[in-house]
């Protein structure tokens, strides 16, 4: 069955029906509710062509243990999170993100959507999976459905007051996914005047990928705030957790900007509270956190270490270069909707353009994530580590692979873990010495 191949780091993912299968996902239900001890479970899913008979398949391997299963239906990711904390109980999300519509996945979280990864619960279900789950002892669980769209919805907008905010033009790409549901129900009420891009709810990804990280599947919402002179354009990837920003001049906005503002509006609420933020994001978040009395704290790179380091410090705020952000507010979880509200705010709230208003954020010259595939990871960053080492000024620590830096220019390199490539950020205080030094660490590992 190949197991080890879909059960990932942090969620199970594969092609359907060759890697995931309704049979491997009832399983899996029924692992989940052994493992939880869940008594009851919610369920939410993307528009996937091939999610419905997967949530029915987790349903009757949930129910077979003995469980309750709430099904939310057609949602979101953090719409899932917002079940999994409201209701106080276990919850299964299926959706592929951004992967292509051949794909599909789950993720599962505990009650109050406390992630579950490999050392969280994870490697259990598959071992669970792999052995043969046992029968339950004696009851059939009930299912029912439930729409949660609306609790969703108002919950948001009890985080993020928008109703007295200037009104503002919003071009909105959901790029054929779960934003299409969401954004709607969402703005309704608000003064916003919403010009949709790609709602139709498609899993097979008709325009383009839902993917809005690659800079190409950001094109069409970039000619469309220019073209309809919007104030602001958001992109969701499928499941739209993630959310993008698009500046009025149609250029994309830096995730750490972003995560820069957030943090200043929750400092706000929160005086001198702990934000975190990942190591490849911007020099100017720590700073500017720092600026405005908050406590920055630097976690290496994905939503296990963020949730885990906010949790410890009691963080109410999370951002990564990735545009993945995470609130206390919210159960610790990352919510791309969230996000754009606290922007919406932030820009409705004054009279400047969105690019005004984040000119005091951005402050730095950063190269984006680059590639390069190497056969020998480690030979490779080693030389890089070499030729840094000795030169004044330099300093290099390794909680996230190799981050090497100067009071003028850092650069992060580190390992893919699904592929044999090295991506490389760099950041500096021009475009000149941000150049010098991609270009130098690329030369040496890409020699050869």
């Amino acid at each position: 069955m190949g197991l080890d191949k879909v059960f990932k780091a942090y969620d199970i993912r594969g092609v359907v029906p060759d890697e995931i299968d309704p049979g491997m996902v009832e399983a899996v239900g029924a692992a989940f509710v052994r493992v939880t001890g869940a008594s009851s479970v919610v369920t939410a899913h993307d528009m996937r062509p091939s999610s419905g008979p997967l949530v029915e398949a987790f349903a009757r391997g949930a129910t077979s243990q003995g469980a309750d299963v709430v099904e939310a239906g057609l949602g979101s990711t953090d719409m899932l999170y917002y079940a999994s904390g409201a209701l106080d109980m276990p919850g299964a999300m299926f959706t592929a993100s951004h992967n292509p519509a051949k794909y599909n996945g789950i993720k599962l979280c505990r009650a109050g959507a406390k992630p579950i990864g490999q050392d969280t619960g994870l490697r259990e279900i598959r071992e669970l999976v792999e052995s043969g789950v046992p029968d339950g002892n004696g009851a059939t669980g009930r299912i029912s459905r439930r729409d949660l769209l609306k609790g969703y919805a108002e919950y948001l907008k009890s985080l993020v007051d928008l109703s007295g905010i200037r009104p503002l033009k919003v071009a909105v790409d959901a790029g054929n996914g779960m934003g299409g549901r969401t954004v709607p129900s969402v703005f309704e009420g608000l003064p916003i005047d919403l010009v949709p891009m790609y709602f139709e709810l498609d899993g097979t990804f008709p325009n383009h990928e839902a993917n809005p990280i690659n800079p190409e599947n950001v094109r069409d919402l970039q000619a469309k705030v220019r073209e309809t002179g919007a104030d602001i354009g958001l992109a969701f990837d499928g499941d739209a957790d993630r959310c993008f920003v698009v500046d009025e001049r149609g250029e994309i906005v830096s995730p750490s900007a972003i995560t820069a503002l957030v943090a200043v509006r929750e400092l706000a609420k929160y005086p001198g509270a702990a934000i975190v933020h990942n190591l490849i994001t911007s020099k100017a978040v720590p700073e500017i956190i720092a600026e405005h009395g908050g406590r920055p704290v630097r976690t290496r790179v994905g939503h296990s270490f963020i949730k885990q380091t906010m949790a410890e410090s009691g963080a109410v705020f999370g951002g990564e270069h990735s545009a993945h952000f995470y609130f206390r507010d919210f159960w610790f979880a990352d919510s791309g909707m969230l996000a754009a509200m606290q922007v919406l705010a932030a820009l409705g709230e004054q009279d400047r353009s969105l690019s005004e208003l984040l000119a005091e954020y951005t402050r730095y010259v950063a190269s984006g994530e680059i590639n390069s595939e190497v056969s020998d990871q480690a030979g490779a960053a080693a030389r890089v580590r070499e030729a840094f080492a000795g030169r004044d000024g330099v300093t290099i620590d390794e909680l996230d692979g190799l981050t090497v830096g100067t009071d003028d220019w850092w650069f992060n390199l580190r390992p893919s873990n699904t592929e044999p490539v090295l991506r490389l950020n760099v950041e500096a205080g021009d475009e000149r010495t941000m150049a010098a030094v991609r270009d130098e660490v690329l030369a040496i590992v890409r020699e050869g």
